[in-house]
């Protein structure tokens, strides 16, 4: 997946990069470094992420319905599209996952176009986060999932239960 840097470079600048900024923007550091978001990701501690193949796209996604609200992350061109809300049921179709949102977030996703997922636990914005990231061939971020909040900015504990043991099961 690294085209302009190793793995081990990409690391290194990442690992230098943490320690100045926890809570380090991936997505811009990516672009910084002339790197995919994906790269960037991949390259995280291991502490910090868990990788499996994109293969599990669709049992991970018939499950972040029953989650409760999370925040899908989309970014376009340097924008950044999100919808809080319950992940919208959906199912295999003419080639895509469709997503069957009644309000809010629907759409078709080419599952097969998902190569990597990644798992990752880390700070943002002074706040601890945990978000599953689903990346294409080329190391693109596709999407993401962040966990939900309750009213006082605190993860929902079951959100993390679940985020874990799907992490644990998927990644072993």
């Amino acid at each position: 997946m690294f085209l302009n840097k190793s793995l081990q470079e990409v690391q290194t600048l990442l690992n230098a990069a943490l320690i100045e900024e926890p809570g380090l923007n991936l997505a811009s550091f990516a672009q910084s470094q002339g790197l995919t978001e994906g790269e960037a990701t991949i390259a995280l501690p291991a502490e910090l992420v868990t990788t499996c193949s994109g293969q599990h796209a669709e049992a991970i996604l018939t499950q972040l319905p029953d989650w409760g609200n999370v925040t899908t992350i989309v970014h376009s061109f340097g924008s950044i599209f999100e919808f809080k809300a319950a992940f919208p049921k959906g199912k295999l179709d003419h080639g895509y996952y469709n997503i069957m949102g009644k309000a809010g977030l629907h759409g078709h996703l080419r599952l097969d176009l998902v190569e990597q997922i990644a798992f990752v636990s880390k700070p943002f914005h002074g706040m601890q986060t945990h978000y599953i990231g689903f990346y294409n061939p080329a190391g693109e971020c596709v999407f993401k999932v962040y966990l939900g909040r309750d009213k006082k900015r605190q993860l929902l504990p079951q959100q993390v239960t679940n985020f874990h043991t799907l992490q644990q099961g998927l990644c072993a």
